[in-house]
């Protein structure tokens, strides 16, 4: 059956932060970014300053206002810094914004053309949970270095710069309670996305809360949304710990994919990125479960690494802490080793080691009667 809704790749991430230039300095010291592009006041830009940062097939747009009635600094002021905008990559720009609203999305931004001497290229936008907008993009007929008003910047990179990032392997969104379903129908309906994966909160539950997610791929199965909301527990989940501070649904977490987690992660902790701890304990019984990587669980264990397998293979997965005072983004690294899930042998460990973070946090709470 023909794709309806055919997507090439995630194009990019943006993120409105309060600060554009020390987000890309992070990102390019912790994740080893190169900057390769600039927006702002130096290129004509009155309103914005944007910095494109890429890794790989990784590609994340950093932006400010620079003045409080822009909406990146409404957003910044509202969110904290976080994602505002998923950019998918599309044959047809307003033929997918047409058959989108077709299906019932709302209209963030009509279909545009920017032109400049490297070509054309064409976008647009529709809202998605929260304030986060999926932006529409074709960019066949345009050889420039992102996009029209964006100069090239960024000079020879350290030798060393590279952490071994390659792509973004999934982008997780946390909504509010009973809101799962309708997320779930608006990328069915919308995209053609089908479900791949649900967890129920027997799944993903500790002693203190619990959580539900369902997993949506597009047509070729190559772009994938899992979905979380709250589910009913003796205390505030992280979801319902993130939905406070974020001020609504949003972007929870990215995940980044790796062929070498070990590597990546060790350059990443000598840059200074604080990880989720996990205890010795988990590592006892680890070479049972996940026998494939027996030989190295002492390096795993070492690294705070988590395996899990499944029938079509294994893969390796950490988490940081939350990058800013928020505690609401952070990112995943995964190497797949033939394994196609999320690594649901790891739901409890890992739900306990974000509790304990929440515990120092103070918002391990009671949860409302």
């Amino acid at each position: 059956m023909a794709d309806r809704f055919p997507i090439r790749r995630i194009d990019h991430i943006e993120f409105h932060v309060g600060n554009a230039r020390q987000a890309a300095a992070f990102y390019q010291h912790a994740f080893g970014f190169r900057m390769t592009a600039y927006r702002g006041l130096e290129t004509g830009c009155r309103e914005t300053t944007s910095y494109v940062l890429e890794c790989g097939a990784i590609r994340f747009v950093l932006t400010s206002g620079l003045a409080p009635d822009t909406a990146a600094a409404r957003f910044a002021h509202a969110h904290g810094d976080g994602v505002a905008v998923v950019a998918l990559e599309v044959p047809d720009a307003a033929r997918a914004f047409a058959e989108a609203q077709r299906h019932g999305a709302v209209g963030a931004a009509d279909p545009v053309e920017e032109q400049d001497e490297y070509g054309r290229l064409r976008s647009a936008g529709i809202r998605a949970y929260g304030d986060t907008v999926i932006r529409l993009v074709e960019r066949q007929d345009y050889a420039g270095v992102f996009a029209p008003g964006f100069e090239p910047r960024g000079g020879p990179e350290p030798r060393d710069a590279d952490v071994g990032l390659t792509a973004i392997d999934h982008v997780v969104a946390n909504v509010e309670l009973g809101q799962m379903d309708r997320w779930v129908r608006f990328f069915a309906e919308t995209m053609g996305f089908t479900e791949l994966l649900h967890f129920d909160d027997e799944a993903i539950s500790t002693e203190y809360s619990a959580l539900m997610s369902k997993v949506m791929q597009d047509g070729a199965g190559r772009i994938r949304f899992p979905i979380n909301e709250p589910a009913t527990g003796r205390r505030k989940s992280q979801v319902a710990e993130y939905l406070d501070y974020f001020g609504g649904p949003g972007v929870q977490h990215i995940a980044f994919a790796t062929g070498d987690i070990v590597a990546t992660v060790s350059r990443m902790r000598a840059r200074g990125m604080a990880f989720l701890s996990v205890p010795a304990a988990y590592y006892d019984d680890l070479p049972g479960r996940v026998p494939a990587i027996g030989p190295y669980t002492g390096v795993l264990a070492r690294l705070g690494i988590l395996a899990d397998r499944d029938e079509d293979g294994y893969l390796l997965q950490i988490f940081t802490q939350p990058v800013q005072d928020r505690p609401t983004v952070f990112f995943e690294v995964i190497e797949r080793r033939g394994a196609t899930g999320f690594g649901q042998g790891n739901f409890k460990s890992l739900f306990e080691a974000i509790e304990r973070e929440q515990a120092r946090r103070g918002n391990l709470v009671e949860a409302a009667s």
